[in-house]
């Protein structure tokens, strides 16, 4: 039997709550996950990519018994990646209208490129919506408490960067 592999991509920088629901939930749709952590050059990230691949690897730790989860860093086009991984699906999780007019856009762009590889769209659960990292960081940086948006590890690793 062929496995199901699923990508799920991002930046994580940082790692949050929300990122973590969509990656539990995407552990259910497939028999091997694998989380792409984004070498995006252009987004300035704060985090090292190694500290943001420590971090994925520390939350999805839990769930390692029940299914095969792989954290790997990239860079370039995502669609490659997904061969490169031979994944069949690409999970993205959507918050709010806006991120899906821009998700949308790219698995129409996805689709042209490798009709094969299927995009799969999980609703952010209600209490994540209005999560975004780059909020988190600024809620860190000027001193707020982040703890309901982040696990206690990455707030210690925002703390340290911010003190």
């Amino acid at each position: 039997m062929t496995k199901r592999i699923a990508l799920y991509p991002g930046t994580f920088d940082p790692m949050t709550l929300g990122h973590l629901d969509i990656m539990k939930r995407a552990s259910r749709l497939c028999d091997k996950l694998i989380i792409g952590v984004a070498i995006n050059r252009a987004k300035n990230p704060l985090f090292a990519l190694s500290e943001r691949v420590e971090m994925v690897e520390h939350v999805v730790e839990p769930f390692k018994d029940r299914i095969e989860v792989e954290v790997l860093p990239f860079e370039g086009l995502l669609i490659h990646f997904v061969e490169k991984c031979g994944a069949a699906m690409i999970v993205r999780g959507l918050r709010a209208v806006s991120d899906f007019e821009y998700e949308f856009q790219m698995a129409g762009m996805n689709d042209r490129l490798n009709p094969d590889i299927e995009t799969v769209f999980l609703m952010s659960d209600p209490q994540y919506q209005t999560i975004a990292s780059r909020l988190v960081k600024e809620i860190a940086r000027l001193g707020g408490d982040i703890s309901q948006f982040v696990t206690p590890e990455v707030g210690a690793r925002l703390k340290d960067k911010f003190s």
